[in-house]
């Protein structure tokens, strides 16, 4: 899993290592990574790869391949990083309860936790909460009207974060987030890519596994065993062994077919 480096989020770590802010920098920058950490385990699950983590000046972002996700599969995804957030919260509480003299040192990895949380929970997209309120808006409305509603709610969203600098908390963290999330609002979304594994022929010397699947199993089931060190070869059994099907034959047949579809019809 590759990481890279916006260049604004090394400007911002070295200002914080020249203005005194270094530790609290590097426990936001890992909480960050731990919430896409919990995107990726879950992605990974449900069948689907990620390519990449970029770390950048307001957070850090997984880059997962995830067309044809259906609605639940997308609302789990959206909640894992969430879901790290809010383990990393209640650890932490717990810790004080059992040994209180540990406050002075966890403290800054709660607030970043629960900071991470809430922010992530608004329903903005693309935040984590946008994407389950948008897909909680398709099961009622258009995509045209679910675009526009989620548009409103990140503009109004702006609006809250700019009044609430100017009459309540002089953060420049709230002008910098207003930004985001009216950018975000009006940008146009990345199309989705077919998820890109190699066809190479298996390299020399590269391990063979055998995978053992039942004629009922889906794209996605067998995606959850992808291994990048090793070459698969699924063998599907009913009543003995019916077929056998390569990793690149499975890839290049999840061209043209959804990742919910049966791999034996």
């Amino acid at each position: 899993m590759k990481i890279t480096l916006h260049p604004l989020f090394i400007v911002l770590g070295l200002a914080s290592a020249i203005f005194g802010g270094l530790p609290v920098f590097i426990i936001y920058a890992l909480t960050a990574l731990l919430h896409e950490c919990g995107h990726i385990f879950c992605a990974s699950r449900l069948g689907f790869a990620c390519e990449k983590i970029s770390l950048m000046p307001y957070g850090a972002s997984a880059i997962c391949d995830t067309v044809g996700i259906s609605r639940s599969d997308e609302i789990k995804l959206a909640l894992a990083g969430p879901a790290v957030n809010a383990l990393i919260c209640i650890a932490t509480a717990g810790l004080w309860w059992f040994y209180p003299q540990s406050y002075a040192y966890t403290d800054t990895v709660f607030s970043a936790s629960a900071v991470m949380l809430i922010v992530n929970l608004l329903p903005a997209y693309p935040l984590d909460g946008g994407r389950v309120a948008r897909c909680i808006l398709l099961t009622f409305a258009p995509e045209k009207l679910t675009s526009i509603l989620l548009r409103v709610i990140g503009g109004l969203l702006s609006v809250a974060c700019v009044l609430i600098f100017f009459f309540a908390y002089r953060n420049i963290t709230f002008i910098v987030f207003a930004v985001f999330l009216l950018c975000s609002a009006f940008e146009k979304p990345q199309p989705m890519l077919r998820i890109g594994f190699s066809s190479k022929k298996p390299r020399k010397g590269k391990e063979i596994k055998h995978v053992m699947l039942n004629t009922q199993s889906t794209y996605k089931d067998a995606l959850k065993y992808v291994d990048g060190g090793k070459y698969l070869i699924f063998q599907f059994y009913s009543d003995g062994l019916l077929e056998e099907i390569t990793e690149d034959e499975l890839f290049s047949d999840l061209q043209s077919k959804s990742i919910y579809d049966r791999i034996i019809n």
